[in-house]
């Protein structure tokens, strides 16, 4: 038998050409952690308790999102307020607070489950420990600072933008479906940005899935080929009276 006609020998060259032709294809590499792709609007990062306008915790105290939470990462314990320096609004305020990174996966439960909005999740993912004593969070590290910016941490990579924007899904569309609800907000302010603006709604055909080449899944590429790494599409906008 020919070595020409001999599959196995053939597959070998077929092998390297694949390897070979990478390098003249363009790159789809990003730099990082120098350059870093824009994050999504609705990216789940590291958790903040947020204060009012005038400076009062939102938490409660309700330990409602340690319940709801499915990795039981996070530990409540709430107390009374003092009459003569309340804490916050309410009857109790969250005298204890800590979350536990090692555990949480960033389902934004505790987020939906309360009902102050006093914990939201940032867009900041890039931190790590040097012991698991870091991993657990206290109330101190959680509540954001007298100008209402989350306390940035040594182990910890803030960039521009990280903060704003959080936990998006308390301002998309228009709650239970009602359209004479669309883009009015329906949350209280926070401490260094008031009243955050509401999401354009369904009405806003731009709005409903902005295409995000950064941010495309396979499931999502449209029957497109997908070569390697290397997926090329465009993620489609859903428009006003669209089914499919």
């Amino acid at each position: 038998m020919s070595y020409l006609t001999d599959n196995r020998f053939v597959s070998f060259f077929k092998g390297f050409f694949v390897t070979g032709k990478q390098p003249v294809k363009p790159t789809v590499t990003v730099q990082y952690p120098e350059q870093k792709r824009p994050k999504p609007e609705r990216a789940h990062g590291r958790h903040v308790l947020n204060r009012y306008e005038d400076g009062m915790e939102k938490c409660i105290g309700c330990e409602l999102c340690a319940g709801v939470c499915p990795a039981r990462c996070i530990y409540v314990r709430g107390a009374d307020n003092p009459p003569d320096a309340p804490v916050s609004p309410g009857e109790r305020y969250g005298f204890v607070y800590e979350i536990n990174f090692l555990r949480c996966i960033h389902c934004d439960l505790c987020v939906e489950a309360c009902p102050t909005e006093a914990i939201t999740e940032s867009k900041l993912f890039e931190f790590s420990f040097t012991n698991r004593d870091d991993a657990i969070y206290t109330k101190a590290e959680l509540v954001v600072d007298d100008a209402g910016k989350p306390k940035a941490l040594p182990w910890e990579d803030w960039k521009p933008g990280d903060d704003r924007n959080t936990s998006a899904w308390v301002r998309a569309t228009a709650p239970s479906g009602r359209a004479d609800l669309e883009g009015v907000p329906l949350w209280s302010g926070e401490l260094g940005y008031g009243v955050r603006p509401a999401q354009a709604g369904q009405s806003d055909a731009s709005a409903a899935d902005v295409p995000a080449d950064f941010d495309i899944a396979v499931r999502q590429s449209g029957g497109a080929a997908v070569r390697g790494v290397g997926v090329s599409s465009v993620r489609p906008v859903r428009r006003p009276g669209d089914r499919s």
